[in-house]
């Protein structure tokens, strides 16, 4: 909860939410994880004080801490690319919310983890070591340079930039009048 709060992190908080305003992408692992979602409750004051915060709201989910440390290796898939994977959960609470009904990974034992947005570009687990896994981090990156996984399309950006203008232009500009006024172009 100080990470969003207070220092350093509210840097670290700033950059992801820039990055996912350009089309970026952008993964939360544990604590990284419940930062995206709205809302992080500490009712018991089990890191602290008891206290909550705002998260970015990035991905709709909410944390709420408190209950026994789980610390359990797991292994599964990505369910996007079908990637195995492997780590270690180790957190306290509950994450829940709407974004859950699209979990990134399916453990073994058929335990859906995680959270992805609608447009599939903000992600969050509780698993640890996802990236050490050479499938999945190949299928992952894979993934990304193939464009997949980014809503960031230039050409795109700039076609939908000069409609808007050009829509404001005539909204707003008495272009009749203007053209008269320029008279009719030189031969």
């Amino acid at each position: 909860i100080m990470l969003i709060q207070f220092g350093p992190g509210q840097a670290v908080v700033g950059a992801f939410d820039q990055n996912h305003m350009t089309g970026g992408m952008v993964v939360g692992l544990c604590g990284g994880y419940q930062v995206l979602g709205c809302r992080v409750a500490d009712p018991e004051g089990i890191e602290g004080s008891a206290a909550e915060a705002k998260g970015l709201s990035l991905l709709n989910v909410e944390t709420v801490l408190g209950g026994d440390k789980a610390l359990n290796e797991a292994t599964g898939t990505d369910i996007r690319t079908g990637a195995l994977v492997r780590g270690y959960e180790m957190h306290m609470g509950k994450t829940a919310g709407p974004d859950c009904a699209r979990p990134l990974l399916n453990l073994d034992g058929g335990r859906a983890e995680g959270a992805q947005s609608a447009d599939g570009l903000v992600m969050g687990t509780y698993l640890h070591g996802l990236f050490a896994a050479d499938a999945f981090r190949h299928a992952f990156l894979a993934d990304i340079r193939s464009g997949a996984r980014t809503r960031a399309a230039y050409e795109a950006q700039v076609e939908d930039t000069l409609d808007a203008l050009a829509r404001h232009l005539e909204a707003n500009l008495d272009l009749d009048g203007l053209l008269a006024a320029a008279g009719s172009p030189r031969d």
